[in-house]
């Protein structure tokens, strides 16, 4: 099997507060957390997960949450500088942070960037400061813009905003005033996505008014014509980048890519050398994590299931999926899944020629549909 890119996902499990839409592990913050050693785990756990992905380069590193930016910059560059004596990066690597407009200050993100971060995303959410407090975003309008205009003036070439859609009585005036206040501030890259309502949420039990399912599609409709206009082009379901500015790191995963899940609530996906490919899932105890237990249990993917998680992920971009991309990174040979083929084809969802596949409009509005077809 050909091995492709190697990326890394941090996981930094610590908010302020739990957002109440918000289904990723997180601990509120009650006390002091603890930097220093949580890092030295981080780096003791990312050791124990070498074995898999020997003499492979890395291309990208992630630091999500949880709110990554409650981390002192100094333990960041601590972190990547051991890593790097490691693993080899490759020359190009991006190495993403997430953060929360509410924690920035004007010199941490100077030192950040000193520390080896060359991509932010800002989880703005929304400029609407009501809706903001309705889902639980502590911090005003000005606070905003005055955050974005510190980022801005650290000069870093790749900075995305997230930014949500069908929120809580969220109308369509807001959505543009969205999207027109996040590009005026000339982002390289929105991620606009739609609310979802997860088990295990606050709105889940106690679900808010929500904007309707046909408003939320016209909603879907002017924002996609506001970002084409303004030259930030969808690439994937959520994504929209301006040229060559897509997200390596979220990419490698859509093309069912390697990656290594380090921290506290993470998990990886890896091909091994024998053609195997298993996920790790690490231990959501925080207690625990800090005292060495890092693996809570790894399993393989059987062969039958991995159709399905290719197509998961390569469905949702915007691009034609290579054949020859299914032998790479599923290990299986493309007979193993004509019969579905065939029958995607039949139902009109994707169109097929000798090099590739690619998902037709009926298929993306009946994505689900479509991917219910290869459930072995």
């Amino acid at each position: 099997m050909k091995f492709k890119k190697l990326s890394l996902y941090v996981h930094i499990p610590w908010c302020e507060r739990k957002c109440p839409y918000c289904d990723f592990y997180s601990k509120s913050i009650k006390t002091v957390i603890p930097e220093k050693k949580y890092i030295k785990n981080l780096i003791l756990d990312f050791k124990n997960d070498i074995k898999f992905v020997k003499n492979r380069k890395l291309s990208s590193i992630f630091f999500g949450g949880g709110t990554p930016n409650l981390i002192q910059p100094k333990y960041i560059k601590y972190f990547i500088k051991k890593i790097k004596k490691i693993i080899q990066f490759s020359k190009k690597i991006e190495i993403t942070l997430e953060s929360n407009p509410n924690f920035i200050k004007k010199n941490s993100f100077f030192k950040y960037k000193l520390a080896g971060i060359n991509r932010l995303s800002l989880g703005i959410q929304s400029f609407n400061e009501k809706i903001l407090n309705q889902i639980k975003r502590k911090y005003s309008y000005k606070k905003l813009i005055k955050t974005i205009k510190i980022i801005k003036n650290t000069n870093f070439n790749q900075i995305n905003f997230d930014l949500i859609y069908g929120l809580p009585n969220q109308n369509l005036k807001d959505i543009i005033f969205d999207l027109n206040s996040a590009i005026s501030f000339k982002p390289s890259h929105i991620s606009w996505y739609q609310l979802s309502i997860e088990k295990n949420t606050p709105f889940y039990n106690n679900t808010p008014n929500l904007p309707t399912e046909k408003t939320i599609e016209i909603m879907q409709k002017i924002g996609q014509k506001i970002l084409k206009k303004n030259k930030f082009y969808q690439y994937e379901i959520s994504s929209y980048a301006q040229s060559k500015n897509q997200c390596k790191h979220n990419l490698n995963y859509w093309k069912y890519g390697d990656y290594l899940g380090i921290g506290c609530g993470a998990h990886g996906k890896i091909t091994l050398k024998n053609k195997k490919i298993i996920r790790t899932y690490k231990n959501k105890n925080i207690f625990e994590f800090l005292n060495g237990k890092y693996l809570k249990k790894k399993i393989f993917i059987k062969k039958k299931n991995r159709p399905l998680e290719f197509f998961i992920n390569n469905f949702r971009l915007n691009q034609p999926c290579l054949k020859k991309n299914f032998k790479i990174f599923t290990g299986l040979k493309k007979k193993f899944i004509n019969k579905e083929i065939l029958y995607a084809i039949k139902k009109k969802y994707i169109i097929e020629t000798k090099k590739f596949w690619k998902t037709t409009y009926l298929g993306k509005q009946f994505l689900n549909n479509l991917l219910e077809i290869f459930v072995k």
